[in-house]
């Protein structure tokens, strides 16, 4: 069977938009799906994909925990299942995302934060790994009020098939001074 010259480069175009787009969300899986090209780390995400109902809470100014903020946090596969982005829809109107990539070179996440509350022509990142007790563990370098060099540790735990845990702690260089300022706890939604 020939295929004519001018029927392939109509319908090249067609084929290559397929191509690139066949692990978007879409209706039949609407958190996208892992591209088989990946890294095969985005699997450590994977129990995370889909969306949970959550509790939000974060320390106030006297330094005590505030009010609980329910939420939902919705993951996702993007740029066609190469990377991972999340959402967070909180009640309280202080919505924020990630957009979550795995370097196959350095061996380590890379995690851009975004939020409602602080638009930034720069945005926050950090970078860890999964390690062997099945913690997600992403560290930025940040001083504490005081001047002290330390880092912001997110670390994800907890994860299962019906939810997860997150909390985010300021962490001394040793790691031997612990201040938690915020944590979530997540349900899996039934869909």
């Amino acid at each position: 069977m020939k295929i004519s010259l001018t029927f392939f480069l109509l319908c090249c175009p067609f084929v290559c938009m397929i191509a690139q787009s066949e692990y978007e969300p879409s209706q039949t899986n609407p958190y996208g799906l892992q591209n088989p090209e990946a890294p095969e780390q985005l699997d450590d995400f994977k129990p995370l994909i889909g969306l949970c109902d959550c509790v939000s809470e974060r320390r106030n100014q006297e330094g005590g925990w505030a009010e609980p903020v329910k939420m939902t946090w919705k993951y996702k596969y993007i740029m066609n299942g190469m990377a991972i982005q999340d959402e967070t829809l909180k009640a309280d109107g202080a919505h924020s995302g990630s957009i979550r990539q795995f370097n196959a070179d350095s061996l380590k996440w890379y995690v851009h934060y975004y939020s409602s509350l602080t638009p930034t022509p720069t945005l926050s990142s950090w970078e860890g790994v999964k390690n062997k007790d099945g913690k997600i563990i992403l560290y930025k370098p940040q001083k504490a009020p005081n001047g002290t060099d330390g880092f912001s540790r997110l670390t994800f735990y907890d994860i299962s098939k019906t939810g997860y845990k997150w909390i985010g702690e300021w962490v001394d260089a040793s790691e031997s001074i612990v201040f938690p300022f915020w944590r979530i706890a997540c349900t899996r939604t039934k869909e």
